[in-house]
This record gives structure tokens, sequence and C-alpha cells, in this order.
């Protein structure tokens, strides 16, 4: 169980910096498509944020508690922090792999959560794999890009 643990602990650690990433770049772009993109990044942050709490309540349902500090979430994500503000453009790249990070660790922690026969937190987490596959979806077309 432990290690079912864990993975839902990288999986809050993954979805929060890309919850906070999202929500600077939704800051801080720039550019001919501003009005587009900063609605689209908050569309998109508001969703990540919102998912943040739900997973902390699955690891606290799963009798373990969440980490509780940014030093902590730091050291669980695979997602890398940025110092810089990057071009629209590069925002769009960045967190089209930020989204697939997210989706593998949602996909390990399924993957755990089904072997522990936890069904009810299988369904969760196969349900924030499908709005991740959204999520995907929704940056590569507005990135213009064909999939």
């Amino acid at each position: 169980m432990e290690e079912l643990h864990n993975a839902l602990k990288i999986v809050l650690a993954d979805t929060f910096t890309m919850y906070f990433k999202t929500h600077s770049y939704h800051w801080n772009v720039i550019g001919p498509n501003f009005n587009d993109y900063h609605a689209f990044f908050g569309t998109l942050y508001t969703e990540l944020h919102g998912a943040v709490d739900l997973i902390a309540e699955q690891i606290r349902a799963a009798n373990s508690f969440a980490p509780a500090s940014l030093n902590r979430l730091e050291e669980l994500t695979r997602i890398q922090e940025a110092d810089t503000i990057p071009t629209a453009d590069r925002m769009f790249q960045i967190l089209i792999n930020d989204n697939n990070i997210v989706l593998d660790s949602l996909k390990q922690a399924y993957e755990l959560a089904e072997k522990a026969e936890e069904l009810g937190l299988a369904n969760f987490l196969q349900d924030r794999m499908d709005i991740h596959k959204k999520h995907g979806w929704m940056l590569r077309a507005t990135a213009g890009m064909k999939s």
C-alpha cells in the first residue's frame, strides 16, 4: 500500500506543479493571441487547481498524509520548474510535455490501485486520465499541432 500512497503523492506533486506553471503562464503570456491564450490558460489552471484538492483528499482517504510543503512537492514532481518566461508558443510545448508527465503518473497510480483492488480510487484516477487526455488534445489544438 505504501507504493500506492507514494504514487498518489507524485500525482499530486505533478498536478500541482502543472497547475502553478499554467497559472503563471496565464499571468505572463503576451502576443497577438493574448486574449485567447489568457482565457485558455485560465480555464486550464482552474480545472487543475480543483483537481489538486481532490487528489489530496484521495490520499487522505487512503489513510496517508498529503505532502504539506512546497519543498516536498518539488522533491516529488517530475515536472521541470522554470525561472524564465517562455514565448507563448513555447508555453504550449512545455505544457503538452507536462501534461504527458501527469498522464504517466496517473497511469502508474492507476495500475497500483487496480492491483490493490482499490476500485473507487482506480475509477477516480481513470477519470483524471480522461481529463488529461482532453487537456492534451486542447493544448495541441490551440498550439496548431495535428497530433
